[in-house]
């Protein structure tokens, strides 16, 4: 039996996070995982916070993931990966986007953007593996594919071959979009972490 594992999905609405938890989702399922998936939205129309809860196992009885839980946190943006960081268990890993996407209060000017926030999670003790997301879904034609880059990137740390993730993708967006999603996936899957 296999243990139940966590994913967060975080970012900044609008980002593509429910396209990427549905990716997840779908591709956990064609390997025959029970999945649970959980969309909790923050003010995502104006660039707040958003969160999916990705839960697997054999059987999975909840999709809320609570403080501590988390096996891996995916990140849209560096803030949003310091922000849940209380999430992560020990020993977990955060992947994240280098985007900096700046929040209300530091557009405002109440506030401003932490410095070196990888670097900081970092040094707790934490495994992060980062990339720019941006550039790289920018390279395979349109900056909306950052989600399909990130889950590249993803792709790497699971167990799922390669092929099912194609297939998932090939599945799940649109037709039109399929060239840039499989050349933005398969960016995110090359990329080397900063």
């Amino acid at each position: 039996m296999s243990k139940v594992k966590s994913v967060l999905i975080v970012g900044v609405g609008g980002q593509g996070t429910l396209l990427a938890s549905r990716l997840l989702g779908n591709a956990l399922l064609s390997k025959g995982y029970d999945v649970k998936v959980s969309e909790v939205h923050g003010m995502s129309q104006r660039g707040g916070s958003v969160v999916t809860y990705v839960r697997y196992g054999d059987k999975v009885a909840s999709p809320i993931v609570d403080l501590g839980e988390a096996d891996l946190i995916l990140s849209f943006e560096a803030l949003e990966a310091a922000r849940f960081l209380p999430y992560l268990k020990k020993g977990g890993k955060i992947i994240v986007n280098t985007q900096q996407i700046d929040p209300m209060p530091v557009v405002t000017g109440k506030a401003e953007y932490p410095e070196n926030i990888l670097d900081k999670i970092r040094n707790k003790g934490v495994e992060v593996v980062s990339a720019n997301a941006l550039e790289l879904a920018e390279q395979a034609g349109s900056v909306k594919a950052v989600n399909v880059v990130l889950m590249g990137m993803l792709a790497k740390h699971t167990d799922i071959e390669k092929q099912v993730w194609l297939d998932t993708v090939r599945d799940t967006v649109p037709p039109k979009f399929l060239d840039l999603n499989l050349k933005a996936f398969e960016l995110g899957m090359a990329a080397s972490p900063q």
